[in-house]
């Protein structure tokens, strides 16, 4: 989970001050505003109560039931709920179970930072699969670091409502990628990065698990073993 060393994070003026574009678009680049996906939602432990504790997001699959966060977010035991769409302590889109989980080997046999991505099949509710709720983002890989802005949509778990966040990421190496966005803190971890195009090329984890302060984030360069992950996890081999 993103490890924040410092907690004191200034968020009000950041927020206030641009609530109202929150939900027309994410704002000038760099800036933090009040972020509404119904694609993206919490992840909750199914047992135990406590707040959410990671971000994750829908995904397109053949299938319709998958997500995406960070591995670190999805290791474990016991299990786990996916709430799309949080806001304020409801589920608007309904509450979901995950069924099972997809991690990659490099971080099951080694904790990799380069591995840090997973993904999760979900329970249909009533005959109905989440995706065909909210829909689902395109999951991308081999995309050059850089190239375009993107925006990221996630959820502190120091708040009840999602920040986003647009700017362009920076290489860090050739297997880690960045990016400058203030406000994301711990509970960010699994947040998708989306390109202009809607489609998720990075999720937040990582190096040092998405980063040690609120102010710069960390992705994994998509390649080829998320791309063999997620069509495990698609059922697409």
């Amino acid at each position: 989970m993103k490890r924040v060393l410092s907690v004191v994070v200034v968020l009000v003026g950041l927020v206030s001050a641009s609530v109202a574009a929150g939900d027309e678009g994410a704002g000038p680049l760099g800036g933090t505003v009040a972020g509404r996906d119904a694609r993206v939602g919490v992840l909750l432990r199914a047992v135990g109560g406590g707040g959410h504790f990671c971000t994750a997001s829908v995904v397109d699959a053949p299938r319709r039931d998958l997500i995406v966060s960070a591995a670190h977010c999805l290791g474990g035991d016991g299990g786990l709920v996916f709430v799309p769409g949080y806001r304020d302590g409801r589920a608007p889109y309904g509450e979901w179970r995950v069924r099972r989980r997809f991690l990659p080997r490099g971080w099951v046999e080694g904790r990799h930072e380069d591995s840090d991505v997973g993904f999760a099949v979900l329970a249909p509710r009533g005959g109905t699969q989440v995706q065909d709720v909210v829909g689902g983002n395109r999951f991308v890989t081999g995309t050059a670091t850089g190239a375009a802005a993107v925006t990221v949509t996630g959820y502190p778990d120091a708040r009840e409502t999602p920040l986003g966040c647009t700017d362009k990421p920076a290489a860090l190496g050739r297997t880690q990628q960045r990016v400058a966005c203030p406000g994301f803190s711990g509970g960010t971890s699994g947040t998708p990065w989306f390109n202009g195009d809607g489609q998720v090329v990075g999720i937040l984890g990582g190096h040092d698990q998405g980063g040690t302060t609120s102010g710069v984030s960390y992705s994994v360069v998509l390649g080829a073993e998320a791309r063999r992950l997620y069509r495990r996890a698609a059922g697409l081999s």
